[in-house]
Order: C-alpha cells, then sequence, then structure tokens
C-alpha cells in the first residue's frame, strides 16, 4: 500500500537514511511537489512529535538527523566491544582553539597554549576529519590555515560555528566546547548518534609531549 502521508514518508526516511539529510535531498523524496517552507514545517511537527523521548530530531550542518540522547549512551556502549576513544587535555585544547579562533596556523595555537603543537594531535585531528587546511597565510614559509570541517559540526551536534557558546575573551577557551568533559571521558560528542563510531580515534601518544617554547634568550644562548 502506498504512503501517502508526508510526515511518515520524512520520518522513514530520516530514521533510515543513516547519515544527515538536507532539505534539498527531502523535497526530492516528493519529486519537489512540497516547497521548502512546507518542509520545514513538517519536520518542526516531527520535532514535537519526538520531543522528551529517547531519540530526538536535531538539525546539524549537514542537514536533519535523529540522535539519541545523552542519557542512552551508557546503555549503547554495552552493544559494542570497542573502547570508547579517550582525548589528552592538550588535544582538547588544539582542537577548541582552531574552532574558536579559525583559520589559525600552528603558530597561532603555539602562541595560545604556549607550548609546541605535538604533530600526532593535528594529525589524529585530520585523520577524525574534524579540521582541514583552508589555505596558507601570507608570511614568510606560507604556514598553512586551519579550520573546522562539517563533520566536525555533525559529531558536535552544531547546525554552524554560530551555535558555540560565546565565552568572553579572558576566558580559558578549552573547557567550553560543547562535549568537552563527555569528550575527555568518552570521545563522544555533546550529540551522541545511535550508531557508534566504528573507527575510534587512539589517545595522543605518551611518549611525545608538548615542549616548552623556546625563549629569545634561549635561542640566543644556542647561538
Amino acid at each position: 500500500m502506498p504512503l501517502e502521508n508526508p510526515l511518515v514518508i520524512l520520518e522513514g526516511a530520516l530514521l533510515t537514511a543513516g547519515r544527515p539529510l538536507t532539505v534539498r535531498e527531502m523535497r526530492l523524496l516528493f519529486s519537489n511537489a512540497y516547497s521548502r517552507s512546507d518542509i520545514l514545517k513538517w519536520l518542526g511537527e516531527i520535532q514535537q512529535k519526538w520531543s522528551g523521548l529517547a531519540v530526538h530530531l536535531t538539525e546539524v550542518a549537514g542537514g536533519w538527523r535523529f540522535s539519541g540522547s545523552s542519557e542512552l549512551e551508557p546503555y549503547l556502549r554495552r552493544l559494542t566491544t570497542d573502547k570508547p576513544p579517550r582525548y589528552s587535555r592538550s588535544f582538547l585544547e588544539t582542537l577548541a582553539i582552531i574552532a574558536y579562533k579559525q583559520p589559525v596556523t600552528r603558530g597561532d595555537i603555539e602562541d595560545i597554549r604556549g607550548v609546541t603543537v605535538n604533530s600526532n594531535i593535528m594529525k589524529q585531528l585530520q585523520d577524525r576529519d574534524w579540521i582541514e587546511c583552508v589555505g596558507h597565510r601570507d608570511t614568510p614559509g606560507r604556514p598553512s590555515l586551519w579550520a573546522t570541517t562539517a563533520k566536525f559540526l555533525e559529531d558536535f551536534s552544531l547546525e554552524s560555528l554560530r551555535a558555540l557558546p560565546v565565552i568572553p575573551e579572558s576566558t580559558e577557551v578549552q573547557p567550553r566546547l560543547p562535549g568537552f568533559e563527555d569528550l575527555s571521558k568518552n570521545g563522544a560528542g555533546s550529540g551522541s548518534d545511535i550508531k557508534p563510531d566504528p573507527e575510534p580515534v587512539q589517545e595522543p601518544v605518551p611518549n611525545e609531549p608538548d615542549e616548552p617554547l623556546e625563549t629569545e634568550e634561549q635561542k640566543n644562548d644556542e647561538s
């Protein structure tokens, strides 16, 4: 029997897609017979229908998706034998600086943190697809400029960078990154997906600690 209720069709597509769906894609479900405003109205109705339940509809950078509530996470974790990834403070500080100050160079990050950036941390952030090179600064050496990706927004359940909490300039950046506490403990963002991540990122190698930056006096002594 063919489906006729647009809400049922949208709901089914969002639940089974396995990824966020854009409004444009949802319009294709109906051969563009309905407008963007129609789709958004129905999405609002679906949100209200699932409000307060263990699963809810959220808008992220890549579109709309169903996500499990944070209360579900300890139970869903029992379904996988994979150990949740854990992240060091330096890993999270580096990510937070890029998120709030982007685009930034490694030198910018070092100036803020006061220590050199561990190359392994930058590689892990790229492997996670949370950061990417978006250009080069027009200075000697043309250092790479780093920024967060759409995947970062999706994993942290952020619609855009404007959804990051506003913090005073005098406040330390790193602890205010959304989901920071969960990340440091379990490696999960603030909006956990129904499906756990099958490829957790390993913790930064412990034998490659951050090193304090050399002062000008130290550099002169060595020369």
